[in-house]
C-alpha cells in the first residue's frame, strides 16, 4: 500500500511541476481578458479535454509516434517556442489580427466571433507541451504494461488538470475584477514572460543537442 501511495506522488508531484497551473493563470487572464464567463469556461473546459487526450495518446504511443515521424523532443521544444514567440508578440504589442488570430468562418461561428485559444495556446503548448509529454511518455514507458501504475499515472494527471480548472476558474475572476485597463497592463507583462519561455525552449533544446554531440 505504502509503495502504491509513494508512486502516485511521485507521478502527482512530477506532473504538476511540469504542468504548471499556477503559471498557467496569468496567461489564461492576459488571453482572456474581459470575455464573456461563458466563453471563457468553454475554452477552459476545451483545453483541458484535449490537453488530457493528447498526453494520454502520447503516453502510450509518444516514443513509437515520434520516431515513426522521425521527429525529437527538441524539435517539439523548437517549435512550441516558436509558436509561444508569435503569441508573444502579438500580447507586447496588442495586435488583435496578425495571422495567428485569424479563424476560418466555422471557427468564428463556433466561438462566437471570438478566437478559440483552447487548442493553441492553452492545450498545445501550455498545457501538453515537450515537458509533459516527455514525463508521460517516460512514465509510461517505465510502467511496462504495469496495470496498477498506468492507472495510477492516469489517476495523478486526471487530479492535476482538475486541480488547474479549479486554478483558472479563480483565475476568470480575477480578470472580471481587473477589467479591460488591468487586463492591458497584463497582457504586456506576460507577452514578456511567453517571449522568456520561448526563448527557454530554444535554450534547452540547443543544451540537449550540444550534450548529444559529446
Amino acid at each position: 500500500m505504502l509503495d502504491i501511495v509513494h508512486s502516485f506522488l511521485k507521478y502527482f508531484s512530477a506532473l504538476f511541476v511540469t504542468l504548471d497551473g499556477i503559471g498557467l493563470a496569468p496567461v489564461f487572464i492576459a488571453l482572456t481578458g474581459t470575455a464573456p464567463r461563458r466563453w471563457r469556461n468553454i475554452m477552459m473546459n476545451k483545453s483541458l479535454i484535449i490537453a488530457f487526450f493528447i498526453l494520454l495518446f502520447f503516453g502510450f504511443a509518444g516514443t513509437m509516434v515520434l520516431d515513426l515521424l522521425g521527429i525529437s523532443l527538441n524539435a517539439l521544444r523548437i517549435a512550441g517556442g516558436l509558436l509561444l514567440l508569435l503569441m508573444a508578440i502579438d500580447l507586447v504589442f496588442a495586435k488583435s489580427n496578425s495571422g495567428m488570430n485569424q479563424e476560418t468562418s466555422e471557427e468564428r461561428r463556433e466561438s462566437l466571433k471570438r478566437v478559440d485559444i483552447s487548442v493553441f495556446p492553452l492545450a498545445i503548448p501550455l498545457l501538453s507541451g515537450p515537458a509533459t509529454i516527455t514525463m508521460m511518455t517516460l512514465f509510461m514507458k517505465h510502467a511496462q504494461g504495469n496495470a496498477v501504475k498506468t492507472t495510477l499515472i492516469i489517476m495523478a494527471l486526471i487530479l492535476n488538470l482538475f486541480i488547474i480548472w479549479l486554478i483558472l476558474k479563480f483565475a476568470s475572476r480575477v480578470s472580471k475584477i481587473l477589467g479591460k485597463t488591468g487586463v492591458n497592463v497584463i497582457n504586456r507583462i506576460i507577452g514578456i514572460l511567453l517571449t522568456a519561455m520561448s526563448c527557454q525552449f530554444f535554450i534547452d533544446a540547443g543544451l540537449d543537442i550540444v550534450k548529444s554531440l559529446k
